[in-house]
């Protein structure tokens, strides 16, 4: 199989850190501007100027016959942007773009994979390459300059009366360009070499695949939803702002500089109006009239009924939302991130009779939300899931996995009473609680006094299963269980106490990354976890990394010791190759993580496999748009999806998986 490395230049109108790549190319205006490209055989990098050709469709088609060819792979760095954009500028079909994905690896999804930073700049870097294989520092100024819309969006005498800038219209600059795109790909190949001794498994570069045709595919949106919640979010802040400037006599009630005065004249000092800020002075004595200006601002900064606005930005031609998953978006354990929508971080809905709302809002009804609830931002934000739904003909099958982290961390360390509970009951919040506080466990129900300690079950269980104490209670709402920081202390020492094979799974953790890394020697904490230490001449540092049980590999680069046994290691981090450390909890945590982003893989490849189309997913719970026919058919396939969510991977026997789900016409939350 022969590699061609690829990178290109595109203009667009669309801003694609605000709407994302797949809306970017989908704009009439979008095109492709440089077609750059290097073959294995070569280190001279071919540059194509399309701006050149009146026909680009047929250019790339038809006289780089290798470019559509299965024999010759693709590679590009964010290999999803070529991919994508060349499809469009080919005017290729659904079917088309599908088989041709399969062509493509991304060298991104490489450094992510090996713990090193995603841009191709700092990764440069970080790998100390040399001058001449470093993406160029004039790249971002040719960009703002060629590939996006001139400053102001209009022509003016300044610009010359244009909206964009041409070749012609500073030829030196666009030659230079043409060398900053012939650089890249020289870059790209650069760093491929570096990191050739561990490459991507290939079974991780065909879920990159499958992810990208998932974001490709995207999940429909009710935009008369969406429509209705920005008018009613408008009418609102109308209201709010009046209301606002009667109270402060302000010209401009939303400057923080002008609110902060008012608030200093009425003898109200904040240091600032963050969200902690405004909700810590609203929980002390106010003046009326702050008072009731502290809780419009709180209102006023609901942040996720932006999220509406994200849609209306996002949403394609066809209403779907296309792009909200970024793949080894958690580039330590692997596990997906939220992107543009950011679906991992949505409200919770506890409204009832969530399609009463939903007409309310497509009605534009702003003055029944606000008399019924009271707080018409809050109803908008709640109801934000509801925005995303199945496509026409279709319903949503939904399945999450139950307690996976509690699992998992239970079967890695051999916490037996724990597996026992997930084999049966089921109720390790309540299981927990009767273990720590010695109370019985039939008890702990609703109504009787001893309820009050299945939180604290729940907040142990969630909160120090990696090493950590009273903090890590408060940051899991310990701080609301009405426990002094003795109290806390108290359960961190009962939950140890109980789970001794979760606290030497640390410890082995510990002590075999400190003696990998000093001595070489591969180790191994538990059956099917291997700490190595690898380097090559190729790579100008090397690695510890951490085999899982999947044989996906973990990574940390340049690690160290100290002399008290810390451990240290090399990460991009605000710009900066910096030092961080870890320990054996936190490694604890990042073995759990990834298994159970590798128990998801599983079950996302084990549905594809049976003809399931998931259109997104939030941390281990799964949305399938699945043809709406009868609702016997509905049940049948809802237990199917979680029957095969339920399997076991090979590589994971005696782990308790369990999921459950729902079905419905849209996104909530169960």
């Amino acid at each position: 199989m022969k590699i061609i490395t690829v990178d290109i230049e595109t203009y667009s109108p669309q801003d694609i850190s605000e709407v994302g790549l797949f809306r970017y190319a989908q704009d009439p205006e979008f095109q492709v501007l440089l077609f750059g490209y290097v073959s294995e055989e070569s280190d001279i990098p071919k540059v194509i100027d399309l701006t050149s050709w009146p026909d680009t469709k047929h250019f790339l088609r038809e006289q780089l016959p290798w470019l559509l060819d299965a024999s010759y792979t693709k590679r590009a760095h964010n290999a999803a942007f070529e991919w994508w954009c060349l499809s469009e500028a080919m005017g290729l079909d659904w079917e088309q773009r599908v088989f041709w994905l399969q062509q493509w690896e991304c060298s991104m999804i490489h450094a992510l994979y090996c713990g090193l930073p995603a841009q191709l700049g700092a990764l440069g870097k970080v790998l100390q390459q040399p001058e001449d294989a470093l993406k160029m520092k004039e790249g971002k100024a040719l960009i703002g300059y060629f590939c996006k819309p001139c400053k102001p969006c209009k022509p003016t005498k300044r610009n010359g009366g244009r909206t964009r800038n041409l070749p012609a219209h500073d030829p030196a600059k666009w030659k230079l360009f043409e060398k900053y795109n012939g650089m890249d790909v020289i870059a790209e190949r650069a760093n491929d070499r570096r990191l050739a001794h561990w490459p991507v498994p290939e079974a991780l570069m065909q879920q990159w695949r499958d992810d990208v045709e998932m974001n490709a595919m995207g999940v429909a949106v009710d935009m008369d939803l969406v429509n209705g919640a920005l008018s009613c979010a408008a009418q609102v802040e109308k209201e709010q702002t009046a209301e606002c400037t009667t109270l402060t006599g302000l010209a401009n009630p939303n400057s923080r500089d002008q609110l902060l005065g008012w608030l200093h004249n009425r003898g109200v000092d904040l240091p600032g109006l963050t969200k902690d800020a405004v909700a810590h002075a609203l929980a002390g004595h106010l003046p009326e009239d702050a008072r009731r200006v502290l809780e419009l601002r709180q209102q006023m900064g609901k942040t996720s009924c932006t999220k509406y606005d994200t849609i209306a930005a996002c949403a394609g031609p066809d209403d779907r939302v296309r792009g909200t998953l970024q793949f080894y978006g958690a580039s330590r354990t692997g596990r997906w991130a939220g992107r543009l929508l950011q679906v991992q971080n949505l409200p919770r809905t506890y409204l009832d009779h969530q399609e009463d709302w939903r007409r309310i809002i497509k009605l534009h009804d702003a003055y029944s939300i606000e008399l019924l609830t009271g707080n018409v931002n809050d109803t908008l934000s709640q109801m934000i899931r509801t925005a995303l739904v199945p496509g026409e003909g279709y319903t949503f099958i939904d399945a999450d996995f139950s307690a996976i982290e509690a699992r998992l961390i239970a079967w890695l360390a051999g916490e037996d009473w724990v597996l026992d509970v997930f084999r049966t009951t089921g109720k390790i919040y309540e299981a927990t609680a009767a273990r720590i506080f010695g109370v019985p466990f039939e008890s702990i129900v609703k109504g009787n006094p001893n309820y009050k300690y299945r939180q604290r079950g729940k907040v142990a269980t969630l909160a120090l299963g990696y090493q950590g104490g009273v903090g890590a209670m408060k940051r899991m709402g310990g701080d609301q269980l009405g426990l002094d920081d003795a109290g806390l202390q108290d359960i961190v020492d009962r939950w140890r106490g109980q789970n001794p094979k979760i606290c030497a799974l640390w410890r082995r953790m510990q002590r075999a990354a400190v003696q990998t890394i000093r001595t070489g020697r591969t180790t191994c904490p538990r059956e099917g976890v291997y700490f190595r230490k690898e380097i090559t001449p190729e790579c100008p540092f090397p690695f510890l990394t951490m085999q899982l049980p999947s044989g996906r590999k973990l990574f940390y680069a340049d690690p160290g010791t100290t002399e008290d046994d810390r451990i240290t290691y090399k990460e991009w981090d605000y710009g900066h190759w910096s030092e961080s450390e870890t320990y054996g909890g936190k490694l604890t945590e990042n073995l759990t993580q990834a298994v159970g982003r590798d128990c998801l893989a599983f079950a996302l490849d084990n549905l594809r496999r049976a003809n399931y189309r998931v259109v997104f997913h939030v941390h281990d719970e799964v949305v399938i748009e699945y043809p709406s026919r009868r609702t016997a058919d509905t049940e049948w396939a809802l237990q199917n999806v979680i029957d095969i969510m339920s399997i076991v991977p090979p590589w994971a026997q005696g782990l308790p998986l369990n999921a459950a789900g729902w079905y419905g016409d849209f996104f909530t939350k169960d």
